[in-house]
């Protein structure tokens, strides 16, 4: 039995899944951005934010935390050096969604991810 037991799968295997989390992390802090849908980007938003939140304080450990979220040294040293100072003092709230309609093959809502620098 599964009661209890609520989390998102988006119809995924448990590997798919997080292969999915980790390519799009990297595609979001290589780009600053990325165009999906509304469930994939819900999903992605509290992974990205707990990427940004580990990146905050410059250490050995959230180093390799962040290597091992994203999976390669060149974002793990983007997101130490250049995204994470913006948001220094902020406690959250790093992302936000902007809506941008519906995809014209399967109509899907599609939206847009993107930091929030205010």
């Amino acid at each position: 039995m599964r009661h209890q037991k609520r989390k998102k799968t988006l119809d995924r295997g448990s590997n798919h899944r997080s292969a999915l989390l980790k390519n799009a992390a990297s595609s979001f802090f290589l780009h600053g951005k990325i165009k999906t849908t509304q469930a994939k980007a819900n999903f992605y938003k509290s992974y990205i934010e707990n990427c940004i939140t580990i990146g905050r304080t410059d250490t050995l450990h959230s180093r390799r935390e962040l290597i091992k979220k994203t999976g390669s040294r060149a974002i793990a040293q983007k997101i130490l050096k250049v995204i994470c100072p913006v948001f220094k003092d902020r406690k959250g709230g790093y992302t936000r969604i902007i809506k941008l309609g519906f995809r014209k093959g399967d109509g899907s809502a599609e939206v847009l991810l993107m930091l929030n620098k205010k």
